[in-house]
This record gives C-alpha cells, structure tokens and sequence, in this order.
C-alpha cells in the first residue's frame, strides 16, 4: 500500500491576484512551470556555474545518518570546497547535501541573477538559500522552524517532493521537541504494517524540473528527493496565521533550546525517548480518532 497523495496542481504563470484567491488564501500548493524564464538564473545557473562562480567555498554538507544527541542544531556532517561538491556530484550518487545556503553572505554577485517576486507576500530578503543533493539523496521529512511561506526554484535536474499540511501531523509519527518524522520511515516506499497511521494521511507530491517553482503553504511537512543531482533555491515570506506565527516564536525560542539543553543532559537517552515516544503518541491519537 502507498501513500495517499495527490499531484500538485501545475500552472504555467500566475497573476499575483491569482495566486493569492487559488493559492495564498485556502494555503494549498502550487508548481508554476515558466515564472523565472526572464531571470538571468534560468539560463546561467547550473551544477558547472556555480562551481566556476562559488569553486574556492567551503560548504558545509549532511547526510541521512540519524541525529545524535551530541551534534549541534544544524551541524554539518563533512565539509569540502564546492568545486570537489560539484565534481562529486557528477560522478554518480551520493548521500551528501547542502541546505540553508545563504547565498547573499556566500556569493553575493548571485544576486544580480534573480529578482523578487511579487506575490502579494513580503519576502524576506535577507535569507535566499540554496539546497543542493546528489542523486538519490533526500531530506527527512520535515517542516522549517519558522512555519514560513516558501517559494522552492529548482534549477538543474529533477526532484520529488512530498507535502503535508500540519492537519496531518497527528498521522506522520513526528518527533516530540522537533521539527523531524520518525527518520527510519522511508516516505518513498514506507512499510504501512510498521507505520499503519501514514495509511490515514492525505499529502502531495510533484516532481521539479529545471525553472519550476514549488510553492510550499505555511508550515508544510516537506520531502525531497532528487532524482538526478541538482540545487534549488528557496525564499521565504513569514508565516500569516496568528497559530503559526506563534509556533514560529515557540520553536525558535523554547523548543530548540530545550531539545539541546536535553540532550546535554541525557545523552542518547533523550533521542531514544523521543522515536518511542513518536510511535506511542501517534497510536494514541489513532484510538482517540
């Protein structure tokens, strides 16, 4: 048995009007196929650019490893000048990525190459980031600490994402004091005798092809896969909802440090409570339906 997902609607183009009454107002997702075709990015941003542009950079890479309770929030698992990233890449799969790559403080010449768009939401303008993975590498699933309102442009190659609204949290086995699922769940092929409750979640799913847009509505547990190496580029709007907003202010400021300030003091013990505490309170939530 698979997961219940639905395509992402695809559009060509949306007006900002548009966008907002279809999109933005009822938060549901859309890819949108041809936005960017004027942006000096969608013809000049590949694999081999950005290491002619970004080659002499140190980048901070992970992996799929599960976490442990004595690395950091956030801390790279390797690092390793971008020229030999690419060179990586290229060569075939691997399980290193790169995620919240501010391109503004890495590259700052990059941002002649793009512009802002206006969606009838204000993008912050100071956290353009870059994702890049290799082929067959993926993100846990997840959703970002902030809740925000994202815009995913996918450059060079393919990749497939699945999305969850956060109703359907109560369904994915998340992780208490986090932002993560339970990572040993493979949400391309998930075992439904070991993980029974992803039976009842209702998701999407699309795959990105060079010069797409994916937007992501607030606070969306979010998937990616990429089938073939390649990089996108997020930007965000903060979130609207008054609960997401202040989910957003809770997680940035409580519950990540008290996930660290836990693992500091229980060790591994801690992570290990936490993945058995997921199952528990979701077969609960199960009962309770």
């Amino acid at each position: 048995m698979k997961l219940n997902l639905e395509q992402i609607p695809r559009e060509k183009t949306l007006t900002k009007q548009e966008f907002i009454q279809k999109y933005f107002k009822p938060q549901k997702p859309v890819v949108i196929e041809r936005f960017i075709e004027d942006w000096p990015a969608y013809s000049k941003w590949n694999l081999d650019y950005m290491k002619e542009i970004a080659g002499d950079k140190e980048v901070p890479l992970y992996d799929d490893r599960p976490v442990k309770h004595d690395e950091g929030f956030n801390e790279p698992h390797a690092k390793m000048k971008m020229t030999d990233y690419v060179e990586l890449l290229k060569s075939g799969p691997t399980k290193y990525r790169i995620f919240l790559w501010n391109i503004l403080k890495e590259v700052p010449e990059l941002q002649k190459d793009y512009t802002y768009p206006d969606f009838g939401l204000r993008l912050m303008k100071g956290l353009p980031m870059l994702f890049f993975g290799g082929e067959d590498s993926h993100t846990f699933m997840h959703y970002d600490i902030d809740l925000a309102n994202i815009f995913h442009f996918h450059f060079e190659g393919t990749k497939q994402c699945i999305l969850f609204s956060q109703d359907e949290t109560k369904f994915l086995y998340k992780i208490p004091h986090s932002l993560i699922t339970r990572e040993d769940i493979d949400f391309t092929d998930p075992d439904m005798q070991k993980w029974p409750a992803l039976q009842r979640a209702k998701g999407y799913i699309t795959h990105l092809e060079h010069g797409n847009v994916l937007y992501i509505p607030e606070g969306y547990w979010h998937h990616m896969k990429y089938i073939t190496a390649g990089f996108s580029m997020s930007l965000r709007a903060i979130a609207r909802k008054p609960k997401n907003l202040g989910k957003a202010v809770y997680n940035i400021f409580v519950m990540r440090h008290f996930d660290n300030l836990m693992r500091k003091l229980r060790g591994q013990e801690w992570i290990d409570w936490k993945n058995e505490e997921a199952v528990e309170r979701t077969q609960k939530l199960l009962l309770q339906d």
